[in-house]
C-alpha cells in the first residue's frame, strides 16, 4: 500500500469547537482538504467537550454546531465531517456509528494533539498517529508526566523539524517522530493581488494556554515573547497591524502595546471564518510573525501554518526565528529575526523590491509547503512505520 492507493483516513482536530477562529480552522482543512485532493477518503472529527447540564438536544443547537455545519458547506464536507460530543454518542452530521464503521475500515487516524479519546473511533484503527503541531509544549507536558496521551497512539508524527537534532531542547519522550512541514493546498491559496492593510500584519492570540518550565528554563507564550519587541513600532514607519486576541483584563500590556504604537486590530471582525482569515493575510503587505517563546527557546524549527498562508498568497513574511533556517530558505521572502535590528533589517530588504520578495515567498510555499508535496511523504512514512 502506497499513496498511489486510496486509503482511508480518519483527521481529528479543532475546528468549531471555540468558534470564531478562522485561522485554527484552516490550520486543519489544510490536513482535510489536502488529502481528499490526493484522492483519499477522509472524515474529519471534532470531539467537543460541553457543559453537563446541556442536553444534547442543546448541543446540536449550539453556536459550535452552527459554525461546524456552516463549515461542512463551505468545503464541501457533507457526510464527511462531524462533531462529536466528548462523552457521547451525539453528533452532528455524520452519526456515531456511522463514524464508528469508518474507524473499522480506516488505514490511518491523523489525531491533531492526541484531542480524540473515543476508544470506538480510535482503537480499531492500525495506524494511530499522534500528529503535534504544538511542540515542545506537547512533549514537555508528556516528560513531566501529564498524560498526553502517547500511549494511546502508535505512530508520532510532528512539525518540529529540529527535534532530536543537537541544540534542541525538545524532549522525544523515547518515540520515533516523522517530521513533516505543514501542508498548504495552493489551489485555494492563489497569489494575492491588492494590499488593503498597508503595514505588518498577524493573526495571533496573546495567551493559549499554560506555559511550561523544562530543565530550569521557562517556556512562555507569545505575550513574553512580544513584550521583548514592545518598541517595535517606534522603530518603523511601517504601521503595526496585528489580529490580535487579548483579553481585556490584561490592562498593562494593552496599554503598553498602544502606546508603543500597535494598531491593534479586532480578529472576530477580521478572522471569525476561514474565508475572512484568507482575506485577512491575503490583504496584508507582509507578515510579521512573532513566535511563543517556548518555540524560540527550545529551537524546535516550529513553523507556523499562518506563516505559510503567507507565503502561497506572495506575500513576505518576518518570523521569528525557531531555527526553521536550517530547512528554508531565508533572505527572500521570508526572513529570520532575533532583535528588533533584524525585523528593521528585512523590512527595509522588503521594501527594496517589493515585487521580487512577493515572488521569492510563493516560491518558499510552492517548493516546501505544497501539500501536494508534503502529504504524500507523510503518509508514506507512517504506512512504511508498520
Amino acid at each position: 500500500m502506497g499513496t498511489t492507493d486510496r486509503i482511508s483516513i480518519l483527521i481529528a482536530g479543532m475546528v468549531a469547537g471555540q468558534p470564531g477562529q478562522g485561522g485554527a480552522a484552516c490550520a486543519v482543512l489544510q490536513y482535510v482538504l489536502g488529502l481528499r485532493a490526493l484522492g483519499h477518503e477522509v472524515t474529519l472529527v471534532e470531539p467537543v467537550n460541553v457543559p453537563v447540564e446541556q442536553t444534547d438536544a442543546a448541543f446540536a443547537a449550539s453556536d459550535a454546531a452552527a459554525y461546524f455545519r456552516r463549515l461542512v458547506a463551505d468545503f464541501g464536507l457533507e457526510g464527511s465531517a462531524a462533531l462529536v460530543r466528548s462523552g457521547s454518542t451525539a453528533t452532528v452530521e455524520v452519526p456515531h456509528d456511522e463514524l464508528a464503521r469508518r474507524a473499522g475500515r480506516a488505514d490511518i487516524l491523523l489525531n491533531i494533539s492526541g484531542m480524540l479519546r473515543d476508544p470506538a473511533l480510535t482503537d480499531p484503527v492500525p495506524r494511530r498517529v499522534f500528529l503535534d503541531l504544538d511542540p515542545a509544549f506537547n512533549q514537555m507536558w508528556q516528560a513531566q508526566g501529564i498524560d498526553m496521551g502517547f500511549d494511546r497512539h502508535s505512530h508520532f508524527a510532528t512539525i518540529a523539524w529540529n527535534i532530536g537534532h543537537p541544540g534542541c531542547t525538545v524532549p522525544t519522550c523515547g518515540r520515533q517522530w516523522i517530521v513533516t512541514p505543514q501542508p498548504v493546498v495552493l489551489d485555494r491559496w492563489p497569489v494575492a493581488t491588492e494590499i488593503v492593510h498597508n503595514g505588518l500584519t498577524t493573526v495571533a492570540h496573546w495567551r493559549s494556554y499554560g506555559s511550561v518550565t523544562h530543565d530550569g528554563i521557562f517556556h512562555g507564550q507569545k505575550a513574553h515573547a512580544w513584550r521583548e519587541l514592545m518598541a517595535m513600532p517606534t522603530l518603523t514607519t511601517e504601521k503595526c497591524l496585528p489580529s490580535l486576541a487579548i483579553h481585556p483584563d490584561e490592562v498593562n500590556d494593552l496599554a503598553a502595546l498602544r502606546d508603543a504604537g500597535w494598531q491593534l486590530l479586532n480578529p472576530a471582525e477580521h478572522c471569525g471564518t476561514p474565508a475572512d482569515y484568507q482575506r485577512f493575510v491575503q490583504g496584508s503587505k507582509a507578515e510579521l510573525a512573532i513566535a511563543k517563546s517556548g518555540y524560540v527557546l527550545s529551537r524546535c524549527g516550529w513553523f507556523s501554518d499562518r506563516s505559510v498562508c503567507y507565503l502561497a498568497s506572495g506575500r513576505p513574511v518576518i518570523a521569528h526565528d525557531t531555527g526553521f533556517g536550517s530547512r528554508l530558505p531565508t533572505g527572500a521572502g521570508l526572513f529570520g529575526f532575533a532583535t528588533t535590528d533584524d525585523i528593521l533589517a528585512a523590512i527595509d530588504a522588503i521594501n527594496a523590491d517589493y515585487p521580487r520578495h512577493c515572488r521569492q515567498a510563493r516560491e518558499i510555499a510552492e517548493n516546501h509547503f505544497d501539500s501536494r508535496r508534503v502529504l504524500p511523504p507523510l503518509i508514506d512514512a507512517i504506512l512504511a512505520a508498520g
